[in-house]
């Protein structure tokens, strides 16, 4: 039996722009996801996905045969198994053989619909099961950026960039002074990243508000003081909206909230960024939104 796992992930700087090249800061979460395989004598894929209360809310079972041959679809979630599967297939076509199989179990250690990542900590953990490129695979089932990829494989954070469509990716010490005032807020909906990415394609950036981004994204990396961060992500928000056409988040939902907000990812679920000077959750839990997690309980300490 082995087991692998990943780390969840925060997208703090450069929402839509890390696709065009802006340097980001991501930050891994306490919050993962594992895999644990076990090989059986027969040539099947029995695979069981378990909920972070413990409960299975997937299970079945594929024949390794078919999963390379049949093009009938079972439904959504054993589609993208398979879709994942023979994407391995071609990238280590010396893997999968039918003369035996394996017992699949993933755990997650989050709710589903937090959106810190489900998708991407399960391709890192097949892709180190099945020794893969983990950036590879990504980009032949799900796409995107490739940040989440890097999170689920560092446990400190990062700056990430696409330099020439190839991640560059590097440990940094961000670990604010002011971190006891920083808190991170659910929306109560997971977003779909993809819907978000496609929107923001309708609206490229020009080239002088990505380099104005990536300037954000290092002097957060290296704020001193509460103030300066809340102005620097305040500024942030003002030029994402501008790329996006949208509102932030705090204009839309929380204009009489005395702290900052910023949204993290694609805008308008999962995660928000919110500082304040006193313990926020009596303010937001008054409007509905109870998972309102301190920054220390919900990013890895470096």
């Amino acid at each position: 039996m082995k087991t692998f796992y990943s780390n969840g992930k925060l997208l703090i700087t450069g929402e839509y722009v890390v696709l065009d090249g802006a340097l980001s800061l991501a930050l891994p979460t306490t919050y993962g996801q594992s895999l644990i395989v076990e090989p059986i004598d027969t040539p099947k894929i029995k695979w069981t996905s378990i909920d972070d209360k413990g409960a299975i809310w997937f299970e079945d079972t594929f024949l390794i045969e078919n999963i390379f041959t049949t093009t009938i679809s079972r439904n959504e979630i054993a589609d993208r198994i398979i879709q994942i599967l023979k994407a391995v297939k071609t990238l280590n076509p010396d893997f999968f053989n039918q003369e035996k199989g394996f017992k699949i179990t993933t755990k997650l250690t989050f709710p589903r619909d937090w959106g810190l990542g489900t998708s991407s900590t399960l391709i890192n953990n097949i892709a180190q099961w099945t020794q893969v490129n983990a950036f590879e695979l990504l980009e032949k089932t799900f796409g995107g950026s490739g940040y989440d990829i890097a999170c689920a494989q560092n446990n400190q954070p990062i700056s990430y960039l696409l330099l020439d469509k190839k991640p560059v990716v590097d440990v940094v010490n961000f670990n604010p002074t002011f971190k006891a005032h920083l808190y991170f807020v659910y929306l109560n909906k997971k977003q779909n990243s993809r819907d978000g990415i496609a929107q923001y394609r309708q609206n490229i950036p020009h080239e002088l508000i990505i380099n104005e981004i990536c300037k954000i994204s290092i002097k957060i990396m290296h704020s001193k003081s509460l103030s300066e961060f809340e102005n620097l992500i305040t500024l942030h928000e003002t030029f994402i909206s501008d790329i996006i056409k949208q509102k932030p988040i705090k204009e839309q939902l929380f204009s009489d909230f005395e702290g900052h907000i910023k949204s993290l990812g694609a805008w308008g679920g999962d995660f928000i960024l919110v500082t304040s000077k006193d313990n926020p959750a009596s303010y937001f839990k008054d409007k509905g939104f109870d998972v309102i997690i301190p920054y220390s309980d919900m990013i890895l300490k470096n």
